[in-house]
């Protein structure tokens, strides 16, 4: 695969605790100067990056993130603050314990609520796939189909691991066609971006690639 089609499939990442400002900006000069998808950064450095790139990249942001567990009225919350600074993407952070025990309807409810909280905007929700059973991650295949949300995503990368072959695999099987696939954490390799595409990945959450290809 080309250098410039696996950078127009990435979202640019830097979501540590640490990350600076300087940080940040390197993170979007990069992002311009590859072409990524987007720059995936904190939210409180949303509006200052906005204002840096203008509309040159898509500047993306974390709901509800990394653990999930907030209420649904702070991810709404979370999210008109993150559109009013001029997020273009959110990706959000599902109540993993929800899907344990097994309040389906009450999932559902969270993404849409946060799906109106963004209008117009891309909604990626982040199931944590190294925490879920098969069947939970087919469950939420199901859910994220019916809630309008553009993509469905592995991993927060701060947890046990983060996406795998066999999950976007399966992802890929199970959820709408018109539902997209983000693979993110641990994609260490040109070689493994490559074969996540090759299974169905759309885009790719990832701090790595771009040294790589440099």
């Amino acid at each position: 695969m080309e250098k410039r089609e696996l950078c127009s499939r990435l979202d640019h990442t830097l979501l540590k605790q640490t990350a600076t400002w300087e940080q940040i900006r390197k993170i979007c000069d990069e992002g311009m100067a590859y072409r990524t998808a987007s720059v995936c950064i904190p939210p409180c450095f949303v509006k200052r990056a906005k204002e840096y790139v203008g509309g040159r990249i898509a500047v993306c942001t974390v709901i509800g993130f990394p653990n999930g567990y907030h209420t649904t009225a702070v991810k709404v919350a979370e999210t008109a603050d993150a559109v009013a600074n001029g997020a273009d993407e959110i990706d959000m952070v599902i109540n993993i314990g929800m899907v344990k025990e097994e309040n389906d309807d009450g999932v559902l409810e969270e993404i849409r609520a946060v799906r109106a909280a963004c209008p117009g905007k891309i909604l990626k929700v982040i199931i944590e796939t190294c925490l879920l059973s098969r069947e939970e991650k087919i469950r939420m295949c199901s859910i994220v189909s019916r809630s309008g949300a553009d993509y469905i995503k592995t991993s927060t990368g701060f947890s046990g691991s983060g996406a795998t072959f066999e999950d976007v695999q399966l992802l890929r099987e199970y959820v709408d066609p018109g539902v997209r696939v983000k693979a993110a954490g641990g994609i260490s390799s040109i070689e493994d971006a490559e074969r996540f595409v090759s299974l169905g990945a759309d885009r790719l959450g990832t701090s790595r690639l771009i040294a790589l290809l440099k």
